[in-house]
C-alpha cells in the first residue's frame, strides 16, 4: 500500500489559527500608522504656513494680509479661507483649515482677506 503524503486536517486548522492570530495583531498597528501619518502631514502643513509667514514678513517688510500670504505658501492644494479665518489645505481630499491672527499672540482671529496676519496657529 502507498502512503499519501499531505497534511492532516487539524495541522491546517492550526495554521489558519496562527494566521488569523498575526492578521488580528497587525491590524490594528496598520490603523495607527495612518493617524499617526494624517497627523504628521497636518503638522507639516502648519509648518509650510508658518514658513510663508516668515518669508511673507521678510519680503514685504510687514505682516502680511491673508489674501497676500496664499502667495508665499503655494502648492495647489491651498486656498484661502473663505470665512477669512485662515489658510485651507486638502489632505487626502479633506479640507483642514489653519487658523491666521491679527496679533502675535494668538488670540484675535483674521475675519477678512485684508486682515494682517501676525501669527499662524493650528488646525481650527
Amino acid at each position: 500500500m502507498k502512503k499519501h503524503g499531505g497534511f492532516t486536517l487539524i495541522e491546517l486548522v492550526a495554521v489558519l489559527v496562527i494566521l488569523a492570530l498575526l492578521g488580528a495583531m497587525a491590524v490594528p498597528r496598520f490603523t495607527d500608522m495612518s493617524q499617526s501619518a494624517l497627523s504628521a502631514a497636518q503638522n507639516g502643513s502648519i509648518a509650510a504656513v508658518r514658513t510663508g509667514h516668515a518669508m511673507a514678513i521678510a519680503q514685504l517688510r510687514a505682516l502680511p494680509q491673508l489674501n497676500q500670504l496664499i502667495n508665499f505658501v503655494g502648492g495647489q492644494d491651498v486656498s484661502m479661507n473663505a470665512a477669512g479665518t485662515g489658510i485651507d489645505v486638502k489632505i487626502n481630499n479633506q479640507t483642514y483649515t489653519i487658523g491666521t491672527y491679527t496679533d502675535t499672540t494668538c488670540k484675535n482671529a483674521t475675519s477678512a482677506a485684508t486682515d494682517p496676519v501676525g501669527c499662524v496657529g493650528g488646525i481650527l
